[in-house]
């Protein structure tokens, strides 16, 4: 049998070296909260495949979905053929997306064309092309995502020049901006955009509602309400990132609702497929119809497999009320982090199963990133798979599936604490 050393010997001599990896072992497979390698060690799972695999790695009804439908057909691409499943995961995402208002769907591949594709159809929409994002985002990895997102290393360095018309606006991030509340950091937010852009040329605000990559920082209560009625005053869309937080993650089907948004568009991806590879663009009738015909779509946008996994991953969230398992896991792992007696510890923040623990040097926030990779390499030594994040480097972040068992959380938190001494 081929072990973990003589793979990644294979590995060095066939991957680039651009494709970095968490841990060294290879999976021989996963299930509910954790990971086997090839030798047989068993890992407990606090990454989820960064936010994937909500309903477990091999969800029955997944696995069932996939199979039937790859015995039926893999590929006919929609735009050429379509099929009956594309149809209801737009259905679907209409249904449990924020929003009275009149809906429609698009599907995509990737979070990050998820995302390139609401600002096309923003842009088409309104006629104007500047997009506002916000210090600390996190958006994809493609050319226009790579422009939207802020943190330069490991994501932009040197691949530039990016795309134009993306302008930076301050996020309201508690534990650093001295105390102002929500409203408050977003007028600082609003003065900047109608200065440097002016409120005419805005075409969408776009703003995940808990910032994922760059540091699970939950804005202060009333921020985004405000940046949302500013943008409506505007004339612009508003654009909710869901793709990380959405699909249980947090304890809500979508973060918006915890503030009552109803975003004009919301991008989705990650947990969305039960694994496999998918996304979406929901939103305002208006917007999305405003595109013309063969305007959106790809080769592989809503594949047929990947259709069949969502459905059944979503009716596994229902079936299972895996945004109250997110409140249980919160219940269980958030007073736990809170309890970690460590004066490097400066905040523990997030909701539901998309917490985080921003490590500083005590005495004051100067990040601490070193301490920060060292907690994390030593909990994988003792067989817990965890993430670091933040655009310091300075965030040990924890994505549980949502399906993980109460002794493997527990299991988890010990490894975590240890490391931690």
């Amino acid at each position: 049998m081929t072990t973990s050393e003589e793979l990644h010997k294979r590995r060095v001599a066939a991957v680039a070296r651009g494709v970095g990896s968490t841990i060294s072992s290879y999976v021989r497979e996963a299930g509910g909260g954790t990971l086997t390698d090839l030798e047989g060690r068993e890992w407990i799972d606090f990454a989820s495949g960064i936010a994937v695999t909500n309903v477990g790695n091999a969800a029955p009804r997944v696995v069932a979905a996939v199979r039937e439908q790859v015995e039926r057909f893999t590929h006919t691409c929609f735009m050429v053929a379509p099929y009956e499943s594309y149809v209801s995961v737009c259905e679907q995402l209409i249904e449990l997306t924020p929003g009275s208002f009149e809906k429609r769907a698009a599907l995509f591949n990737s979070g990050a064309e998820a995302v390139e594709n609401a600002v096309k159809i923003a842009r088409h929409a309104t006629g104007r092309q500047a997009v506002v994002v916000f210090d600390h985002a996190y958006h994809g990895r493609t050319n226009l995502t790579m422009a939207l997102t802020a943190k330069n290393m490991p994501y932009k360095h040197r691949f530039g020049p990016f795309a134009p018309e993306v302008y930076r606006a301050p996020m309201s991030y508690p534990l650093r901006d001295g105390g102002l509340s929500g409203a408050e950091a977003a007028r600082r937010a609003i003065d900047v955009i109608e200065k440097q852009v002016g409120a005419g040329n805005v075409a969408a605000v776009l703003i995940e509602p808990i910032q994922g990559e760059g540091g699970f920082v939950a804005p202060a209560p009333g921020f985004l309400p405000a940046i949302a009625a500013w943008t409506a005053e505007a004339g612009a869309v508003f654009v909710a990132d869901e793709i990380q937080t959405g699909f249980c993650r947090t304890g809500q089907w979508f973060a918006s609702e915890d503030e009552q948004l109803e975003p004009d568009l919301i991008t989705t991806a990650k947990g969305m497929g039960g694994g496999l590879p998918i996304a979406g663009v929901v939103g305002r009738a208006d917007l999305m119809d405003a595109v013309h015909a063969g305007g959106l779509g790809g080769t592989y946008g809503g594949n047929p497999v990947a259709c069949a996994a969502a459905l059944a991953a979503i009716e596994t969230m229902r079936e299972l009320d895996l945004a109250a398992a997110a409140r249980h896991i919160e219940s269980i792992l958030k007073p736990a982090l809170e309890q970690i007696a460590d004066p490097g510890i400066a905040e523990v923040r997030g909701r539901g199963a998309m917490l985080a623990i921003e490590l500083v040097r005590p005495g004051g926030i100067e990040p601490d990133p070193i301490r920060t990779a060292a907690v994390s390499k030593a909990c994988h030594e003792a067989g817990l798979l965890t993430l670091t994040c933040g655009t310091y480097g300075n965030v040990l972040r924890f994505l549980p599936p949502l399906v993980i068992s109460d002794e493997d959380l527990d299991r988890g938190l010990s490894i975590l604490r240890a490391a931690f001494h």
